[in-house]
């Protein structure tokens, strides 16, 4: 069976400073790029390393950014599956020295799914199904939940994003109704609980969803809570930015659930996958 990657491809425009200047600073630039990004895009290209089959379900409009997807897309031969007529928008991508990344995003058609678009789809080819929260933050949202909500065999993989606070609570009521797996960072899960330690944080989030919650860690690796703790170490490397890094290690940790791999395997390989990821520019692997 595929897996149905739902979610954007964006244009990511990625300008590296020294550090991000205070309200009414000024800074110089050191350098900046366009390159291709978007949760689900680096969600499938994790998928396209591990060789497994999926169907990106991504919508490409129009203007300079959805042309600059369009002819990404058509140049790597990977299926265009959804087009709208409204505009992409782009995604800022400030990196500071320490290589964090902080976005400043425009959403465009890229990120708002129409009801029709998924009756051309077959469910029953799908076993694992990753969405976003930025996608479901939309006005759209519901949409894909409409979706989601019709096929209970889906596994599905969630990854709320750092905007989690930004989803209706009535949408997160509706995801996490679901069982999906979470994915998701150490900052957004103790925010979101309002815990103060990570393993009360994943076995309140646990209560209810009652389905594994991985947590990344940044360096220190990751942490997944299904009723029992689980830990693995992260790689020590050197980062040059951050960008797609928490992407890359849902794709990883999904390619390698799918094929079999006991929880502890999937840990090390999704660290390691994401340890490779930031030590490039940008989160496409070269």
């Amino acid at each position: 069976m595929k897996v149905l990657v739902i979610g954007s491809s964006v244009c990511d425009v990625i300008i590296r400073v020294h550090r991000i200047p205070q309200s009414g600073e000024d800074e110089n630039i050191i350098s900046q790029c366009l390159q291709i990004g978007g949760c689900a895009f680096n969600v499938a290209s994790q998928l396209k390393y591990f060789d497994i089959p999926f169907d990106l379900f991504s919508p490409i409009g129009t203007g300079v950014y959805g042309t600059f997807v369009r002819q990404y897309f058509e140049r790597e031969n990977i299926p265009i599956l959804l087009e709208t007529s409204k505009p992409n928008g782009c995604c800022y991508c400030l990196v500071e020295d320490d290589g964090e990344r902080t976005f400043i995003c425009e959403h465009g058609g890229e990120y708002l799914f129409q009801k029709e678009w998924f009756s051309m789809l077959n469910p029953h080819d799908y076993e694992y199904v990753y969405v976003c929260g930025l996608e479901l933050e939309e006005t759209t949202g519901d949409v894909i939940l409409d979706f989601l909500e019709a096929h209970s065999h889906f596994q599905i993989v969630f990854a709320p994003s750092s905007r989690i606070h930004t989803i209706e609570h009535r949408k997160m009521q509706r995801i996490l109704s679901l069982h999906p797996i979470i994915h998701i960072s150490e900052s957004e899960i103790l925010q979101y609980t309002h815990s103060l330690d990570l393993q009360t944080a994943a076995m309140t989030l646990y209560q209810k969803t009652h389905h594994m919650i991985i947590v990344t860690l940044g360096e220190k690796g990751c942490y997944v809570y299904n009723g029992k703790h689980h830990y693995a170490k992260g790689e020590k490397v050197q980062v040059v930015d951050t960008i797609g890094a928490g992407d890359s290690h849902a794709g990883a940790m999904i390619a390698s659930l799918s094929q079999g791999k006991t929880i502890e395997e999937a840990m090390i390989i999704a660290n390691h996958i994401a340890s490779l990821v930031v030590q490039q520019k940008g989160a496409k692997m070269k």
